[in-house]
């Protein structure tokens, strides 16, 4: 059962590029409203990366709808204040807000949070579009930001991410770039998002960890071979997930040679996993931990060959992958012993 199944492969590489490339055509539309002086335009420049938006704009300088578009598939609309908005350009702006992905709201958390202003507009945008995320920006200059993020989220029932960030420093722009992906995923849009900015470390970590945690479930199914068809099928949907992240042309032909590499490189453990689900109390433990450190182990080693600019093929593949598993092996001892 440890021999490649070309059949498997076939099945699982087919399904993941098609899910892929679906995405690859997608536009992601972001409507961004705040005041002049909440940063939007530089909490832009730090989730991408780059500098997308300009930055230090003054007051009245934006008369309707500015869009900042990132490689032809992410738009930014910078939509002004409701009670700024004028029938000319009413239309357009709640257009933007029906047909956006996300919503960003800005907060200044230096000045007055959630004014009555805000809280009108809110009430009007949460009619056309929910996906809305509240940007408490500015936690640098602020005092007490816990009892802020509550006070916004009690005024909005709960239902909503409040995500304090500062543009300026950078701190927490990860968690309210997760918060992105999240609802991006639900649109089946967050692949079109992570390839397209320049920070994608972390989410190739939070890939790398979710296929290694469904692979220490499969391996720890009852039936000895039961695991082998989905577990192909979750390592291969990771080897060609990371591919477009990095935008790495990852071939057929390439993806089914690293394939055979990571099975027929791991023989023996691959059979020890097999025969441990036969030991009562203990097979299903030792499958499942040795099926997830295998995917973990090849989730990095392709990682970190993308990353480093090197060649990936069997034997780069194999040296890394061994690299990284006994790595994660003695962390995973260095845990049980502490």
């Amino acid at each position: 059962m440890s021999a490649f199944n070309e059949k498997d492969f076939d099945k699982a590489y087919h399904k993941e590029t098609t899910k892929i490339n679906k995405q690859l055509d997608k536009d992601i539309i972001f409507a961004m409203i705040g005041d002049i002086n909440t940063g939007k335009s530089s909490t832009i420049n730090q989730l991408i990366g780059d500098d997308v938006a300009k930055v230090g704009a003054r007051p009245g300088e934006t008369t309707g709808i500015d869009k900042y578009v990132y490689r032809d598939k992410i738009i930014f609309a910078d939509t002004p204040g409701l009670d700024d908005i004028n029938h000319a350009n009413s239309e357009e702006t709640f257009r933007f807000y029906r047909e956006a992905d996300v919503v960003l709201f800005f907060l200044n958390a230096a000045g007055t949070v959630f004014s009555e202003g805000e809280r009108k507009s809110f009430e009007t945008i949460k009619k056309e579009n929910k996906q809305i995320v509240f940007v408490l920006n500015k936690i640098d200059a602020a005092d007490d930001i816990p009892a802020l993020v509550q006070y916004v989220k009690e005024h909005t029932s709960r239902r909503y991410p409040v995500i304090p960030i500062s543009s300026r420093t950078g701190e927490n722009i990860d968690k309210l770039r997760n918060e992105i992906l999240e609802i991006l995923k639900k649109k089946e849009k967050e692949i079109q998002f992570a390839r397209l900015i320049k920070e994608k470390s972390s989410t190739a970590n939070k890939w790398i960890l979710a296929a290694s945690g469904s692979a220490t479930a499969v391996g720890a199914a009852p039936l000895p071979g039961s695991d082998f068809i989905p577990l192909t099928g979750i390592q291969v949907g990771l080897m060609v997930k990371l591919a477009a992240l990095y935008e790495k042309p990852l071939s057929k032909k390439k993806a089914k040679e690293l394939t055979i590499a990571t099975i027929t490189g791991n023989i023996g453990k691959t059979i020890f996993r097999q025969v441990s689900k036969f030991v009562p109390g203990a097979g299903s433990v030792i499958g499942g931990s040795v099926a997830g450190g295998m995917t973990l182990a090849m989730g990095y080693a392709v990682k970190y060959a993308y990353e480093n600019n090197i060649e990936l093929n069997a034997e780069t593949l194999k040296s890394l992958y061994s690299y990284f598993y006994k790595r994660g092996k003695k962390e995973k001892q260095k845990e049980d012993m502490e």
